[in-house]
């Protein structure tokens, strides 16, 4: 039986390190399942693996986009599925390994047959939030859909957003859209979650923001900078470098922001996986 080894956890826990190491033991690509980490422009907020890793083993799906191309968990899981059919003509086992919550399950579980938005019906939606507004927004999904406003993160403007754009682009509710059936593989798969005690993880994800600093993430941000309203930028570290470049706070401000979301981004992970009763905790 051909497996898909999937490694999860939080951001900073350590899963690019095991990753190489289980991808040489059994001399096997990664398939990144870290959606940042696949425009080519977000090396260093995303702490992509280095050119060095890339060298070391093969990745798949880091640096593969860019901030313009539109993408989706529903894209990736086919496009996963199409090349572990590759994979596993040279392999038993493949491996799968990042913290994009609904990337991750998109490729476990399935996910819902959502329709792809078109360029018009996107440009549109993004010119009315920033005109109108997220309350507007919200308002207008309470009145289209009013049964997935009930459960909606409301003030997950992307979420929102995309909601309106289905109704809009389709002319049916983006409830109507979404099954939650659970689709069987054809292969087995051994999910193993990674985890460390809670001070220590916040301890490396505040020492790897200050290694992003004086890696450049400050240039990197400028440079993207006028590119800021593109959803792919919607992203932490670069959302906080954006308002101290707008003066609305210092760069150590920023820089403390920046690590207080990137926990709180720790902690939602945990939350969403540790849901999971198929996965295996292992504490590093």
């Amino acid at each position: 039986m051909k497996t898909l080894i999937v490694l999860v956890g939080p951001t900073g826990v350590g899963k690019t390190e095991v990753a190489l190491r289980v991808a040489e033991h059994y001399g096997i690509p990664i398939i990144n399942a870290d959606s940042r980490q696949m425009y080519a422009e977000l090396p260093i907020g995303t702490a992509a693996p280095t050119a060095e890793q890339q060298r070391q083993v093969k990745h798949y799906f880091v640096g593969n986009l860019h901030l313009t191309d539109y993408y989706n968990a529903s894209i990736y899981e086919k496009d996963v599925l199409r090349l572990l059919e590759r994979l596993f003509h040279d392999s038993d086992i493949a491996l799968l390994a990042g913290g994009s919550m609904m990337y991750v399950d998109a490729v476990r579980k399935g996910i819902d047959d959502i329709p792809t938005i078109d360029a018009a019906t996107r440009e549109t939606m993004r010119q009315r939030f920033e005109a109108e507004g997220l309350d507007a927004m919200r308002n207008e999904l309470h009145r289209l859909d009013p049964e997935y406003y009930e459960i909606v993160d409301k003030n997950n403007h992307k979420r929102i957003v995309h909601a309106l754009e289905i109704c809009h682009m389709t002319g049916r509710t983006y409830t109507s859209f979404r099954k939650n059936e659970h689709r069987q593989r054809s292969f087995n798969i051994v999910t193993i979650g990674l985890t460390r005690e809670r001070s220590v993880l916040y301890d490396r994800i505040n020492r790897r923001v200050d290694m992003m600093i004086a890696a450049g993430l400050v240039d990197e941000a400028r440079r993207l900078y006028p590119q800021r309203g593109l959803n792919a930028l919607n992203t932490v570290g670069y959302k906080q470098l954006f308002d101290h470049f707008d003066g609305r706070y210092s760069l150590d401000e920023a820089i403390e922001r920046i690590k207080g979301a990137t926990r709180e981004y720790c902690r939602k992970q945990l939350t969403w996986f540790k849901r999971d009763e198929n996965i295996k905790w292992r504490t590093l």
